[in-house]
């Protein structure tokens, strides 16, 4: 698909100019069991909308779905670890950060297991209604000690993430961009993802974006536009909420003389936007911060494009706070 056509992102009704891919997670995940015997997937009766639907048909017996019990899951991907295992536990975010508290921290990260905990749906990804919208999950999980936590940007981020972090020997949540059109982003800036390093996708002087997950693809489309009339915006992209690469983070901020915005699909109490804000007070360096986040309440249910307009973390509406606060 062209860069230039429109499409219909199915799985949340948001359109996006982008070429897209078909279940990267799941077909990251069927790459890595062919090599590694130890990969192993779990499912809280929820295969098919987290994607690892593919993976179980691939490799049955390596696949457990052990119904709708989340924190049963957590437990038996801790068991799996503790033999040796890396096993994969898919759910929808909201029921890993909301149900499973507990059982993540007594049973994966108290004991440094490592469990890979993928979480769909995550931010304002769907339109059900506060049940299945994790606006708190990077707030929730960032409290738990031992644990490392992923945003991925784009479906290029979220194959190499997937991948690369069944090398890495500890706990991972991972957020979770799923169904058959993932937006391909980050292939045209020749992105690696490492785990723990924050990246500047973009040179801008008039402002700075720091950004996570999908909000950097609405960050860099944002920019590109305000380009077009001669305004020039940065892009950091941060793909690891914690740990929070905060020199880097620093860096770039010192770099800018006009605004820096944060950008996170999630609510602006206890993500992205407050670990920034914490080292820059922590640092007492001047700077002009702005948060581009969901609100602290209960989010409505309704069409997901017409909900992301409303909360302000559409592109149009990213770009629309970038002009306001350059005009």
């Amino acid at each position: 698909m062209s860069k230039g056509v429109q499409s219909v992102i199915s799985d949340s009704n948001v359109v996006t100019s982008h070429p897209v891919m078909a279940e990267p997670f799941g077909n990251a995940l069927i790459e890595l069991a062919q090599t590694n015997d130890k990969i192993v997937g779990l499912s809280a009766d929820l295969a098919k909308y987290t994607d690892i639907h593919i993976f179980r048909d691939a490799f049955p017996d390596r696949f457990y779905n052990v119904g709708m019990s989340e924190q049963l899951m957590m437990c038996a991907a801790a068991g799996l670890a503790k033999e040796g295992f890396i096993p994969y536990a898919t759910t929808y975010a909201t029921f890993a950060a909301r149900r499973c508290y507990d059982f993540i921290s007594q049973a994966v990260c108290e004991h440094k297991l490592n469990v890979k905990i993928i979480g769909g749906l995550p931010g304002l990804q769907s339109g059900y209604g506060p049940s299945h919208q994790a606006t708190d999950d990077l707030a929730i999980l960032g409290a738990m000690p031992d644990l490392t936590i992923i945003d991925p940007c784009d479906a290029v981020e979220t194959m190499q993430a997937t991948k690369l972090i069944a090398e890495y020997d500890r706990p991972v949540y991972m957020r979770l961009l799923r169904g058959n059109r993932v937006p391909l982003v980050l292939d045209k800036y020749d992105y690696t993802f490492e785990i723990g390093k924050a990246k500047l996708l973009k040179e801008g002087s008039d402002a700075l974006a720091i950004s996570c997950g999908e909000m950097t693809m609405r960050c860099l489309d944002a920019a590109e536009e305000l380009e077009e009339q001669g305004i020039h915006v940065a892009v950091l992209h941060v793909p690891t909420i914690k740990p929070f690469n905060r020199e880097t983070v620093l860096s770039e901020i010192a770099r800018v003389n006009g605004p820096v915005f944060t950008a996170e699909n999630h609510t602006e109490y206890g993500g992205l936007g407050s670990l920034v804000a914490a080292a820059v007070a922590q640092e007492k360096m001047q700077a002009d911060l702005k948060k581009i986040a969901l609100p602290d309440r209960y989010l409505e249910a309704g069409t997901l494009g017409f909900l992301q307009d409303l909360y302000g973390i559409s592109t149009k509406t990213v770009k629309e706070a970038f002009t306001a606060a350059l005009r």
